[in-house]
């Protein structure tokens, strides 16, 4: 038997070669032989009950399929007859009493005395109330959402911080200035004016007004002093220490500065030990991106008392983070210029499977407590974290200007979930 593939398809050449070979309709060797007498074409005969509207097994269906030979197509047909309601002209039911239903209508009554009786006395009289039609009422039904004014995820957490702190005995300190003076921000916590920070790269100095008018002198002289020589057990940084770089308002940095402001005054006060707290806005002129702002919120804690040592401050730490839901702390030794020593904290995070960094901690220096005026034997810890992190991480938020901006979708704000945040 001759064959001539030149004259059919390519494609439809090698179909027919392959169905001949496998139905054992011809012996595909040298030559091509026939080993039927008829050929029995199963495929064409399945698609011609199809094309009869006439049913095929599931398997036949699959095959087809699979050799492109056939597309399933879905035809949906629908039956219209007439209801138990039904009615050529749509009939309108009531729902509820509306103006023209409660409007009165006046009927004369004997002795020639008018007197008004309502809507349902009236149709009572014509009798048109036998004839009205009302929509049940369905009590399953929801009406519109109520609105309402909703809670940040940050003022949720904020919130939640708050107690915890309470809970501990601390006391909220006042944080409604956001301007503060370099003094306060930084000479004060025995800061360098020539450390990088004050740079205006980093923080934003004010054009009016552009420095401060009141400071107390005779606290200014000794913070002039320990910076230029030392005291205390202490070198100092030995430069030229300039006034006018201490009265220069700015944006404050932290609220550390806020912290200073009330050492120096419970050091004014017969000693009595204390414990404070802050959470409120700080500001830093940082590149914003996915984890940056140029404002963020700080979270600080501070004790006040004789005799603490860095184990005080680790116990203290465990127990306020333990409270958070993080039971699992690491300390680094680190570097502040206004603590020694000084650590950054690290929790195990479960759900990334790694130790993540959050927050710094430490003890005041001598040369920031003593020229207030404490005694040599009251110390200070300290430590403050970001209330920005937290909240990211409890709202599966990875990218901070979707939590705080402009740029934040008004639908995350009225369907957030409740904090959490240290409830067992």
């Amino acid at each position: 038997m001759n064959y001539r593939p030149k004259k059919l398809d390519p494609s439809v050449f090698k179909i027919g070669c392959s169905q001949a070979g496998k139905n054992k309709w011809v012996d595909m060797g040298k030559q091509v032989s026939r080993k039927v007498q008829h050929v029995e074409d199963k495929v064409k005969d399945l698609l011609k009950r199809i094309q009869d509207e006439q049913g095929i097994g599931k398997d036949d269906i699959n095959s087809l399929k699979a050799r492109k030979l056939i597309v399933a197509q879905t035809w949906k047909g629908y039956s219209v007859r007439k209801g138990p309601n039904y009615a050529p002209k749509r009939k309108k039911v009531a729902t509820d009493l509306t103006r023209e239903n409660l409007q009165s209508e006046t009927c004369f009554a004997p002795k020639g005395f008018y007197w008004t009786c309502t809507y349902i006395w009236f149709l009572y009289f014509r009798g048109d109330w036998k004839e009205l039609e009302f929509k049940e009422y369905n009590f399953n039904a929801k009406g519109p959402p109520a609105e309402a004014g909703h809670l940040h995820p940050l003022l949720k957490v904020k919130q939640q911080l708050k107690n915890i702190f309470l809970q501990m005995g601390f006391e909220e300190m006042p944080t409604n200035n956001f301007v503060e003076s370099s003094f306060w921000n930084f000479d004060a916590l025995f800061q360098p004016q020539q450390h990088p920070a004050r740079d205006s790269h980093d923080t934003f100095f004010l054009e009016a007004p552009s420095t401060t008018r009141q400071l107390p002198e005779d606290y200014v002289e000794l913070v002039k002093h320990v910076h230029e020589s030392g005291g205390y057990g202490s070198r100092g940084y030995m430069y030229d220490w300039k006034r006018e770089e201490a009265n220069k308002n700015l944006l404050r940095t932290h609220t550390t500065a806020v912290s200073t402001r009330m050492l120096y005054a419970l050091a004014k006060q017969p000693f009595a030990p204390k414990r404070y707290f802050s959470i409120d806005r700080v500001f830093r002129n940082e590149s914003v991106d996915r984890t940056h702002l140029a404002e963020f919120h700080q979270i600080e804690g501070l004790v006040c008392d004789q005799g603490l040592t860095l184990g005080d401050l680790i116990g203290v730490l465990n127990d306020f983070f333990s409270r958070l839901g993080m039971s699992k702390l690491r300390f680094k030794p680190a570097y502040n210029p206004y603590t020694e020593p000084s650590m950054e904290i690290f929790s195990y995070h479960e759900g990334l499977k790694k130790w993540v960094e959050i927050g710094n901690s430490g003890m005041f220096r001598p040369e920031m407590l003593l020229p207030m005026g404490f005694p040599e034997d009251v110390r200070v810890i300290a430590w403050g974290l970001s209330l920005e992190r937290p909240t990211m991480i409890l709202y599966g938020i990875d990218n901070i200007r979707d939590l705080f901006g402009h740029k934040v979708d008004l639908s995350l704000i009225k369907r957030n979930p409740i904090c959490r945040l240290g409830i067992d």
